[in-house]
């Protein structure tokens, strides 16, 4: 049997982890237990369990009993100190898969209710990062997300929040959510404000709809990262304007599947992205829901797609290539998967 190396040793960059969703599983279940939550018995059976809940979402029925179970864990989140533990669990994580960088996506109107308002709720959570990071060693910064299912005018209200703390760690501005509801140039004015404020564009596209949904992104929002994307595979001439371009696409196989977007591994098309020149970096998106983190998605693409130990190196590459980390991190990082690939597998 070829000997394979170790892909939670491989440096990376991991830009697409949603911060409610980044939680243990136990620490879910003891932050239930100390405010007295109950939570949907079908959560906690797969949290006791071991195994990630059943999900699908790729109808209306689908995807509320997935943001039933979202909120349901949100819901628990309640105190500074919950707020710390979540970004410090997060951060140990990533470094136990090999992430050398983290872009942890988060909305903070979410929180705010119980944090003393939308600044206090950025600035714990800010504090939060900046800790986490100086005592793990990991890079982390944050892309604040506008919700969809929300009015436009809130996402503006957060694009300027955003703007206003770049010099704390936010890097990037999002848009989440299910991407069946609220067209993206109703987000425009928002996705203009953080682009001028020096934000990167990163919203969600082609994961619930197909490729006009990816090229609503580009051309309404000018990302230059897509939020999944793999449902541009559908469309060549997308495909070969996202390599053109070099957009990456924030591409979570292990959620595809069990969002039911693609029936089985096999069928998220890394293949064509790939050889299509398109940048991907491969992310965990909810792990506490899908049951995988980032050393996982490369072990997917290894397993169900052969891609070899050289493939998985620009994988890692493009990864932080298409980060926000500084010059000095990446070239640490990339310099760190040359190092990789050129040691003898185990």
């Amino acid at each position: 049997m070829e000997r394979v190396r170790d892909v939670s040793e491989l440096p990376k960059a991991h830009l697409h982890l949603h911060f409610t969703g980044s939680m243990r599983p136990a620490t879910l279940l003891e932050l239930a237990d100390k405010y007295g939550v109950r939570l949907p018995e079908a959560l906690t059976e797969a949290l006791t369990g071991g195994e990630p809940p059943r999900l699908r979402a790729t109808d209306e029925r689908g995807w509320f009993r997935f943001q039933r179970l979202y909120d349901a864990a949100r819901s628990c989140i309640r105190a500074p100190e919950d707020i710390q533990r979540l970004v410090r669990e997060a951060a140990e994580e990533d470094i136990r898969d090999g992430s050398g960088w983290l872009e942890i996506q988060v909305d903070p109107t979410s929180y705010a209710p119980r944090l003393g308002g939308l600044i206090a709720a950025m600035e714990v959570i800010l504090d939060a990062v900046d800790t986490a990071g100086r005592e793990t060693g990991l890079g982390m910064r944050v892309l604040v997300a506008a919700n969809r299912m929300k009015h436009p005018l809130d996402a503006r209200t957060l694009a300027r929040l955003a703007v206003r703390y770049t010099d704390r760690g936010v890097v990037g501005f999002g848009l989440s959510n299910d991407e069946r509801r609220g067209m993206a140039r109703d987000f425009d004015r928002a996705f203009h404000i953080a682009r001028e404020g020096g934000l990167l564009s990163a919203p969600h596209g082609g994961e619930l709809t197909g490729p006009a949904s990816v090229r609503d992104c580009l051309d309404d929002l000018h990302a230059s990262r897509i939020g999944h994307g793999v449902r541009a595979a559908e469309d060549p001439r997308l495909l070969q304007r996202l390599a053109d371009r070099q957009i990456t696409c924030e591409v979570c196989p292990t959620s595809n599947v069990a969002l039911g977007v693609y029936e089985k591994p096999e069928d998220v098309p890394l293949r064509t992205l790939f050889a299509a020149g398109v940048p991907m970096a491969l992310g965990a998106d909810d792990p506490l829901l899908f049951g995988a983190r980032p050393a996982a998605q490369y072990e997917l693409a290894r397993r169900h797609h052969g891609f070899t130990d050289r493939e998985l190196a620009e994988l890692a590459r493009q990864s932080i290539r298409g980060s926000a980390a500084p010059e000095d991190v990446r070239t640490k990082l990339l310099a760190g998967v040359d190092d990789w690939l050129a040691a003898d597998p185990a």
